[in-house]
């Protein structure tokens, strides 16, 4: 399998050096292993009195250090005193206690630091909790369209590389798959066997039934507007008897496990956030399809997918938006940035194209406003507003 330099590397080089805890998240199989090998080659090569310590719970090797005292003394019997110790630990949850290890190793201020784990196991809201000194997360996502690009390294132009990738998706270990049925095998188990295993595990869910119901009506319903309330009345109107904590409790389950992002609502106008209707999107939208299959799919609701875990991997606050009846896709804000969003699959027809670019038309303040779809064409402006192609836009730094 390939490796290509991902943009988190340069994240993790800067902050070497600093007091934190460094800790690699995200959902399973998006490459948080893979990043810290590449941390660990960098360091290395650049800094010349490095002792690294490097420990994978992965390999049988280490099996002998899944008690923290036992990590801890190893650990310590690695350390040389006039070099500069890094620590790194990847799949640090299946040590018992790995967080009181962790904890002590530093406070001592010795090492630096880097860690992954289980999506279900290192969640950001924890992490605070979780260790006692500071923490800096590094959440990463399975490929953006940018590096399916670079990985592929094809000649075919990027529009029709953009058709491959809405197939095809960002988890890297699918690609070495020739047919499509394996790669959404592959896919499908990656939800399966590591989103819902690790749910689970860490919930001790005792309607497994229930849990997976609500999770194949997340994948049918991406990018449309849900209320617990409304999945409830559904599962209990087909026989599964259930109330609006526990589906509530679930939900808040996939998204700790980065399976699904949770976009609230945001008054554009009032500048105030509305509880109800909120939107899920799928970390990959490709688990959608090797989970139910392609049928009765909604091209829109795919882009519309893409985009916003686009937005949310470049580090973006998302919200939907709303105005006066209107719906704006997103409002997307970051430091003193704010962006609108529109996202269609097909906007030659009149009708789809004066109901796209009315909702961002009647957004009266200056700030820049897209309307991303499907065009093949280059970008161009309509009454302040960038029509731009899905493809051309997920390239642009």
């Amino acid at each position: 399998m390939k490796i290509i330099e991902r943009d988190y590397l340069k994240t993790l080089t800067r902050v070497i050096g600093t007091p934190d805890i460094k800790v690699i998240t995200g959902v399973r199989r998006s490459g948080k292993s893979t990043l810290l090998t590449n941390l660990k080659e960098h360091i290395a090569k650049e800094i010349t009195n490095a002792n690294i310590i490097h420990i994978d719970f992965n390999n049988i090797q280490f099996e002998g250090l899944q008690e923290y005292h036992k990590l801890n003394d190893y650990i310590e019997s690695h350390y040389i005193s006039n070099a500069q110790n890094f620590l790194l630990i990847d799949e640090v949850q299946m040590c018992q206690g790995f967080e009181k290890a962790i904890n002590s190793l530093h406070n001592s201020q010795k090492y630096d630091i880097f860690i992954t784990g289980s999506n279900a196991f290192l969640l950001g809201n924890d992490l605070a909790t979780l260790f006692a000194g500071r923490v800096f997360p590094v959440e990463i996502f399975p490929f953006s369209f940018k590096e399916f690009l670079s990985y592929e390294h094809s000649k075919m132009d990027q529009y029709k590389m953009f058709d491959r990738y809405v197939i095809n998706g960002g988890f890297a270990g699918s690609y070495i798959y020739n047919d499509l049925p394996e790669k959404r095998r592959y896919i499908s188990e990656i939800y399966d066997t590591l989103i819902i295993r690790d749910i689970e595990q860490k919930y001790g869910i005792q309607n497994p039934t229930l849990l997976q119901k609500i999770g194949d009506f997340l994948l049918d319903n991406i990018s449309r507007t849900t209320t617990g309330r409304s999945i409830t009345n559904i599962l209990n109107s087909e026989g599964a008897e259930t109330n609006n904590k526990t589906v509530g409790s679930y939900l808040s389950y996939f998204t700790n496990a980065y399976a699904f992002y949770k976009i609230k609502r945001y008054d554009v106008e009032g500048k105030e956030y509305l509880r109800s209707q909120d939107k899920y999107y799928l970390v990959d939208h490709t688990i959608r399809t090797s989970k139910l299959g392609a049928k009765n799919i909604n091209t829109g609701n795919i882009y519309e997918n893409i985009v916003a875990i686009e937005l949310l991997r470049r580090g973006y606050n998302v919200y939907v938006g709303t105005l006066r009846g209107k719906e704006i896709d997103f409002v997307a804000e970051k430091d003193s940035e704010k962006l609108y969003f529109q996202v269609s699959y097909d906007i030659t027809s009149e009708e789809t194209f004066n109901r796209e670019t009315t909702s961002l038309l009647s957004i009266k303040d200056a700030y820049p406003k897209y309307l991303i779809a499907h065009t093949h064409e280059p970008e161009w402006t309509f009454e302040g507003i960038k029509i731009i192609d899905i493809a051309d836009w997920l390239t642009q730094e």
